[in-house]
């Protein structure tokens, strides 16, 4: 198991973008979380197989219909032990 530590910046809060990383993280059996930065950013932990976190990344960088992603960048790793194997949106 692996696991990737995501913050997004652009349009990606008020557009249904933790909705859509929930959705997507779901749909590819990793676990983990989302939240939104006071900054208005997204930060996204999450563990799972090597190509379902790729293919979670790729999505997270076009994101849904209302959002722009305008960076993504890769934060300090965390410990896959620390994640839930659900995936949800914490504050």
């Amino acid at each position: 198991m692996e696991t990737i530590h995501l913050e997004v910046e652009g349009r990606v809060q008020g557009v249904g973008f933790r909705w859509f990383v929930v959705e997507k993280a779901e749909e590819l059996g990793v676990g983990g979380w989302v939240r939104n930065r006071p900054d208005g950013r997204v930060e996204i932990a999450a563990a799972g197989a090597r190509d379902a976190l790729q293919k979670l990344e790729v999505a997270i960088r076009e994101g849904p219909s209302g959002a722009r992603v305008e960076a993504v960048r890769t934060l300090a790793q965390v410990e896959a032990g620390s994640l839930s194997r659900s995936f949800e949106i914490v504050r």
